[in-house]
Formats: C-alpha cells, sequence, structure tokens
C-alpha cells in the first residue's frame, strides 16, 4: 500500500511539473505576441513645427497614448526639401505647409495625403517705424508693393527665408502676384535659413518679413524679438495649412511604417485636435470643426503660381 502511495505521488509531482513548464512557456510565447519591435521612421517636416515644440509634443504623445514603439528621426527642413526628401523615400512622413509644392507631388504619385490637421496664418512684420507704412495696406498684395517701393527710395529691407521653404513659397507667389520681382535688389536680403534664424535677422537690421505667426508669438514671448512689430494679416492670401504626409517609395512600403502611418492618421484627427488645442493655443489651430473651410483654402492656395 505504501508503494502504491509513493508512486502516485511520484506521478502526480511529474504531471504537476510538466504543467508548470507547459504554462510557463505559454505565457511566454503570449507576451512575445504583444511586444512590439521597435520601428524605425524618418520624418521630414517644416522648420516652424519643429521649432515650435508641436511636432515633438505630437509624436511623444502618439507613442504614450498608443504604446507604439517608434522611434521617430526628425529632420526639420524647408517644406521644398521635405518634400523632396519624401518623394524619393529618403523619409516615410512628412509634415508640410506648401499646398502648390504638395499638390505638384501628388500629381506625380510620389505622396499620399493622410491628414490636414492644422493651419495658422502668415503675417507680415517690420519695424516699429513702419517706413513703407504697411499696416495701411488693404491685403497681403498692396503690403509687398509698399515694400518693395520703399526698398527701391531706399527706405527698407526685406529678408527672405530663401530656402524653398513653405514660407518662401507664399512669399514668391505674393511677390508674383503684385507683378514684382525682388531678386537682385540690393534691399533684398536671403537667409537660406530656418523661420526663427530669418526672424531675428530681421529684428537685428529692422527689415520686413514674412513668417508664420506660430514661430512670430513663440519668439516674441521668449523675448527674443525687439524690434518689429505685426503689421499685416489676410485671410485671402495668407491662410498656413498643415498636412501630413506619407511617402509611396517603396523604400517605405513596409508594413509596418503603414500600419504606424494609419494608427497616427487616426491619433492627430482625434486625440491629436485636443493636444494642440491644449499645448499649441494661439501658436495653432486644430481643424476640427473647421475642416471643409480648411480644405476648400488648401485647394485656392494651390492655385496660385
Amino acid at each position: 500500500m505504501g508503494q502504491r502511495r509513493m508512486k502516485s505521488l511520484i506521478v502526480l509531482i511529474v504531471l504537476l511539473m510538466v504543467l508548470i513548464a507547459a504554462s510557463t512557456y505559454v505565457i511566454t510565447m503570449h507576451n512575445s505576441l504583444f511586444i512590439q519591435p521597435q520601428v524605425t521612421i524618418t520624418v521630414s517636416t517644416t522648420t516652424s513645427l519643429y521649432q515650435i515644440g508641436v511636432l515633438d509634443t505630437l509624436l511623444n504623445d502618439f507613442n504614450n497614448f498608443t504604446h507604439a514603439n517608434v522611434k521617430f528621426n526628425v529632420l526639420a527642413k524647408g517644406s521644398g526639401e521635405a518634400l523632396r526628401l519624401l518623394a524619393d523615400g529618403s523619409a516615410c512622413f512628412a509634415f508640410v505647409h506648401a499646398p502648390s509644392l504638395e499638390l505638384q507631388y501628388l500629381e506625380q504619385g510620389k505622396i499620399e495625403r493622410l491628414a490636414i490637421f492644422a493651419y495658422n496664418e502668415f503675417i507680415i512684420v517690420g519695424p516699429r517705424t513702419d517706413p513703407a507704412n504697411v499696416n495701411e495696406a488693404q491685403n497681403a498684395i498692396e503690403a509687398f508693393k509698399r515694400i518693395y517701393y520703399a526698398g527701391e527710395r531706399g527706405l527698407a529691407r526685406f529678408v527672405s527665408r530663401g530656402d524653398l521653404s513653405g514660407t518662401n513659397v507664399r512669399e514668391l507667389q505674393i511677390w508674383r502676384l503684385a507683378n514684382l520681382s525682388p531678386e537682385g535688389k540690393s534691399w533684398y536680403l536671403k537667409t537660406s535659413q530656418g523661420m526663427a534664424q530669418t526672424l531675428i535677422m530681421a529684428d537685428n537690421i529692422q527689415a520686413y518679413t514674412l513668417t508664420d505667426i506660430g514661430s512670430w508669438l513663440k519668439l516674441k514671448n521668449q523675448g527674443k524679438i525687439q524690434n518689429l512689430v505685426e503689421l499685416e494679416k489676410d485671410p485671402s492670401y495668407l491662410l498656413n495649412v498643415y498636412s501630413f504626409y506619407i511617402s509611396k517609395s517603396p523604400a517605405c512600403n513596409n508594413t509596418n511604417i503603414l500600419n504606424v502611418a494609419y494608427k497616427f492618421k487616426e491619433y492627430i484627427t482625434s486625440r491629436g485636435q485636443d493636444l494642440i488645442i491644449e499645448k499649441c493655443k494661439g501658436l495653432l489651430n486644430p481643424v476640427r470643426g473647421n475642416e471643409t473651410m480648411v480644405l476648400q483654402s488648401w485647394e485656392a492656395l494651390t492655385k496660385l503660381k
């Protein structure tokens, strides 16, 4: 009888060990299914979104909120360069604000727009003395004409980014609408740098420039702008629309990247809108509630040559 009990006990112990081993294996396999491998995605972005801090805020919150495991390598460029990098697959995501350039790449089938997610406005800023009387202009076109003729009289200077950024593209479009070309004029200066550097240079020499309002307010609030004031707004020609794109290059045709792209699209049109309201008040506006208006504005801006 004692031997039978001993054998039964040994069998039970063996069975128990087998069950424990099997359970450990199942738990390990279950957990491994939910441990997301890190995905690395190169992002090209307009400098304005980068410099005012909104892009880092959105990308970090996306990872935290969705529990995604994504490493975003961000390249802050002008929109022209950001779109070029996107089109050739050097970057898989892009955040830009140059509708006419965006349309060119869309028509070539090289990029896909996933969302228009935010907007603000460009403004014309200049010296407090306003030698070109820009504050009396009826619109942006008239303001540029006043700056041009004041420049020709030696009364004013204009600082351009000169980098094919979204801001620079809009500036050039307004010069063309005014039927004027400042190229080569001694009073027309180019920085070939970002918005912050361009604003600081304009402030240092008390010149006019075109800027997105987010970059302007950020530097103004930091006390880095002392000599310039806001002079002209124009909702017809100076609305500034930000869009999120994905590259259609084979280099980005990866299941993990595409999954992140569509998850980020869902995020930026929902929770991301709330975050823009919370973190970017005065600097950037979410499109929620104004989707039709902003889309129509984007379409109108694509027609500016």
